[in-house]
This record gives C-alpha cells, sequence and structure tokens, in this order.
C-alpha cells in the first residue's frame, strides 16, 4: 500500500496540472473547501498531514498570495482560523478538475466492480 501511494503521488505531482501551486498547497485548498472553507490551524494540520509549524509557514504563503486569509475564531479569540478565499476556492475548482481527469486516467483499468471494491477496502480499513 505505501509503495502504490508513494508512486501514485509520484506521478500526480509530476503532471502538468498544479498551475503553480505545490500538491500540498492544493492539498490545503481542497480541505478547506470540503470542510466548509474554514478551519482551525490545528484541525487542518490533521486533515494535510503536515505539522503545524511547517502548516502554518505554508499558509502564510498562501495568504500572502490571496488564496487564504487568517481570522480570529470567533469563538475561542486566542484561536486562529484559517479561511479560503474566493480566489483561493477559484483556484482549487480550476485544478482539482484537471487533477480529477488525472486521478481517472491512472484508474481508468479498473472496472466499475473493481473500483467500487477498491473503494469498499481502502474504507473498512481507515473509516471515514
Amino acid at each position: 500500500m505505501f509503495r502504490l501511494q508513494a508512486t501514485l503521488l509520484r506521478e500526480f505531482t509530476a503532471q502538468d496540472v498544479w498551475a503553480g501551486l505545490s500538491v500540498r498547497e492544493y492539498d490545503v485548498l481542497h480541505t478547506l473547501s470540503r470542510n466548509g472553507s474554514r478551519a482551525r490551524l490545528g484541525e487542518l494540520s490533521e486533515e494535510v498531514y503536515l505539522p503545524q509549524p511547517s502548516l502554518s509557514r505554508l499558509v502564510d504563503r498562501m495568504v500572502a498570495r490571496g488564496l487564504l486569509v487568517r481570522e480570529q475564531d470567533a469563538h475561542d479569540g486566542r484561536g486562529v482560523v484559517v479561511v479560503l478565499t474566493d480566489a483561493g476556492e477559484a483556484v482549487r475548482r480550476e485544478i482539482g478538475g484537471r487533477h480529477a481527469a488525472s486521478i481517472a486516467k491512472e484508474f481508468s483499468g479498473l472496472s466499475r466492480a473493481e473500483l467500487a471494491e477498491l473503494t469498499r477496502l481502502c474504507s473498512k480499513v481507515r473509516p471515514g
């Protein structure tokens, strides 16, 4: 499983779909979009599998590019929430379409039944 994951990630990273973003940056945009366009840094860190200090630097770069903004957490004034901007969502949609097409191409050798079985097995190993 690890070898497959590493191989696929290497192949996806090498593709010309990222429009100047890194795969990690796209992952942040995609994760925020899936989670209502906002998340606390700690929650986001758990989703994108980056240590919080590394994620914080990545978010700073994305804020500087206008893809994200940082806001005070309305429920906890000490906390910071990372919010996807309209520009960030537009970039996510643009890249996401190309990335989805590359994923579909990579898995095109599997039948619908095989894809369903792969999904079932992966869900069984990692629920949710």
